[in-house]
């Protein structure tokens, strides 16, 4: 399953080129990451209440093209393992038909202690 969000670029995106800021790309996969959790019924706020958060283990993100002030991007994520305590997703940034970024993040979660604990039973039992 391939979850999309579009992204708007805003003048605050940008650098002095003109061009999205190549960390503002982490922001918005991270926000696609975030929709996705969302979108299969995982609260956050809930697991953050049970003393668990995600936290990003590891991201290699290759930067193809450049984006602009208003363009319009999609990001896709989907998910290409899940074992007991890490995730690893896949992750682009579109521009119609142009990719302009394709990222590999590892998830785990960590407890209050800030120690490696399992994923949520609902990721663990998801089928790729």
């Amino acid at each position: 399953m391939t979850h999309t969000l579009p992204i708007r670029v805003y003048y605050e995106d940008t650098d002095m080129a003109g061009i999205v800021y190549y960390a503002n790309y982490l922001r918005y996969i991270e926000r696609a990451r975030s929709d996705w959790v969302r979108e299969i019924g995982i609260d956050q706020l809930e697991m953050k209440a049970d003393g668990v958060v995600f936290a990003v283990r590891r991201v290699e993100a290759d930067y193809i093209a450049p984006a602009v002030f208003d363009d319009l991007l999609e990001v896709r994520t989907w998910t290409t393992s899940i074992g007991p305590a890490r995730m690893e997703m896949s992750q682009e940034v579109w521009r119609a038909d142009t990719l302009l970024l394709r990222a590999v993040v590892t998830i785990v979660c960590i407890n209050a202690n800030g120690k490696p604990c399992r994923l949520p039973a609902k990721l663990r039992s998801m089928s790729l």
